[in-house]
């Protein structure tokens, strides 16, 4: 039998530079094949090209063939045929691919007419099932929401039941779970399998996370610079490597379960947090603007960072991580809850005080690019703390050099511009700028969240040299706990604004025991494909999203989203909804705490 879909000898250009060449691949009827590689290897571009929907500036060449059927130089009226009916789509941006102006109800509606014979009321009732199908709780109230009403979960959702609407053939996710948080990829995983399930369909998966390809993928091809390197089964490509690039893509990728020796804490604490809170207004309004509610964005932080070590701060998006940093780096006095640095109490200082404390702690950012005036030479941009704390010109000229030369770069680079540099490269000019006053305290904001995986682990060996040479601490925010669980010493978890756990990195990655972390780390994927299916089983998927932080929640504000508070006795559940759990030290902040191994 013939293979569903088939591509053979596909070649991409843009503007006559080559994009993809020579990319063959089969895919079979009920099976998914993952497409993985880093930035710019031609993904994208090769499940795009299978529909025709690359730009006006593409040229392919060679055969996709469906069902027997030759897709490539195909009109537009027969290609329309097959789109969505056929051959479905999931996109990597569903904000962008949803229309903003229509509601999605309707949108997955125009989807079911467009290749069904079918009542507007039929189609309209179609997308509400569709919705449930795939998880949108209130479906019929849901339908009538425009797309900025949902989260970036519940759109990934939707555009996976508008891809199921006409029972697919064949189903190409894009990136389907980019940005999204690691409990919300849970879910979207699990609906995508659903959707598997309920079609029948094939599906080309392209995903640079090998921890995703690992547990959905039967088979995998890994692409470089275009071309197709390596393919075969999951456990032939994940546990035997054959191409040098396949293995060391899998060396460069940071494992939950393969944690690094922690170095106990070495000196005195350099910063101590103790129930910090921060509110923004919530307004409405355009010309005249009125306050109609309050954003709790952080209610509750409790951390210690001592010299010499990493404490990571963990959650998911809007859980308060950044607010936190800023907070702190604001060197002022917090609204509520108290901030010790180095020491002094913020709230307390003097003018020259605050300014002898910043040279003391720095901040690298999450985007390089955005962090790097354009404007500037890479030179300039290392030297602006200095000139800031009024050092010399000849101070200057010997630490420029000295400083690009610590973090990998070749000092004869100083007079470049950003955009001359690679995102990694741009990522050490920000270490390097932040290095430059020697500082004791580095507070790192997602540095490597923008980065291939490779890139990834060049800087992540480069922040842990510096941090053993120069004795620095780190705050380190991240989202992948497959980072933090190679580069911190101590973990804090925090949700709603709230620390709810925190202790030495292997304890609580080992050990966890509050729910919410337990549900952190059983999402998280591993590059392993035979022991990520196991732990299929026993994952846990948390109900919906995180709830609004313009709330006041009395009691556990978990509970909602709780997998144990379901299963407490009644008087159990009565003292989750009314009395705040309280956080101390190293420990959780759980009324009734559990030990679970999830990795």
């Amino acid at each position: 039998m013939s293979p569903l879909l088939e591509v053979t000898g596909l070649d991409v250009d843009f503007d006559g530079r080559a994009a993809v060449r020579g990319v063959d691949l089969t895919l079979e009827r009920g099976e998914v094949l993952g497409l993985v590689g880093e930035s710019g290897s031609g993904k994208s571009a090769t499940a795009l090209a299978v529909l025709g929907l690359l730009p006006g500036n593409a040229a392919v060449r060679g055969s996709v063939r469906l069902d027997g059927q030759e897709l490539v130089g195909a009109g537009e009226r027969e290609l329309t045929r097959i789109r969505g009916n056929r051959v479905a789509m999931v996109f990597q941006d569903p904000l962008s691919a949803f229309t903003p102006v229509y509601r999605i109800g309707d949108q997955i509606a125009e989807a079911v007419r467009a290749h069904q014979d079918v009542t507007r009321e039929a189609a309209l009732s179609r997308a509400v099932e569709l919705l449930d199908l795939v998880g949108i709780p209130e479906p019929a109230r849901r339908a009538r929401a425009f797309p900025h009403e949902f989260s970036g979960g519940m759109r990934q959702r939707a555009m996976i039941a508008m891809a199921m609407a006409n029972e697919p053939d064949v189903i190409l996710a894009d990136e389907p779970t980019t940005a999204l948080d690691v409990t919300i990829q849970a879910q979207v995983l699990d609906v995508l399998r659903t959707a598997q399930r309920e079609t029948g369909a094939a599906v080309l998966l392209v995903s640079h996370d090998l921890g995703v390809i690992a547990g959905m993928a039967d088979r995998v091809a890994v692409m470089y610079e275009g071309q197709v390197v390596e393919s075969g089964t999951a456990v032939e490509v994940f546990g035997r490597p054959k191409d040098p690039y396949t293995r060391r893509l899998l060396a460069a990728v940071p494992r939950l379960d393969d944690p690094r020796r922690p170095q106990p804490p070495v000196g005195d604490p350099v910063l101590k947090v103790r129930g910090l809170t921060r509110t923004f207004p919530l307004l409405k309004g355009t010309a005249f603007k009125r306050r109609v509610g309050t954003v709790y964005a952080v209610d509750g932080v409790d951390l210690d960072v001592r010299r010499g070590e990493t404490l990571a701060l963990v959650g998911e998006s809007g859980s308060g991580k950044s607010t936190t940093l800023f907070e702190l780096l604001e060197l002022a006095r917090p609204e509520g809850g108290s901030v010790e640095l180095f020491g002094q109490r913020l709230g307390e200082l003097t003018k020259q005080q605050v300014k002898a404390l910043r040279r003391r702690i720095q901040i690298v950012f999450q985007d390089p690019m955005a962090s790097l005036d354009p404007r500037m030479p890479v030179g300039d941009i290392v030297a602006e703390p200095l000139r800031t704390h009024g050092a010399d010109r000849a101070t200057i000229a010997r630490r420029v050099p000295e400083l690009l030369t610590q973090v990998g770069l070749d000092p004869a680079h100083a007079e470049r511009f950003p955009h001359e540099f690679s995102g990694g490269q741009r990522q050490r000019i920000g270490i390097a700028r932040a290095l430059s006053v020697e500082p004791e305290l580095l507070v790192l904001d997602e540095p490597v969240s923008a980065l291939d995986v490779s890139v990834q682990a060049g800087v992540l060996e480069l922040l842990q040299r510096l941090k053993e040479d120069l004795g620095l601490a780190y705050l380190f925010v991240s989202h992948d706990l497959s980072v933090v669980r190679n580069i911190a010493d101590r973990v804090s978890v925090v949700y709603l604004g709230r620390t709810v756990e925190a202790g030495p990195v292997d304890e609580v990655f080992e050990r966890p025991r509050h729910p919410y972390t337990q549900a952190l780390l059983s999402a998280v994927p591993l590059p392993d494909p035979e022991r990520e299916r196991e732990r299929q089983r026993t994952r846990i998927l948390l109900a919906g999203d995180p709830p609004s932080p313009t709330r006041r929640y009395d009691g556990c504000r978990f509970r909602a989203r709780c997998p144990l508070y379901a299963s407490l006795a009644e008087e159990e559940r009565k003292r989750c909804a009314h009395d705040v759990p309280e956080f101390e030290g190293d420990g959780v902040a759980c009324h009734f705490p559990r030990v679970r191994e999830v990795v």
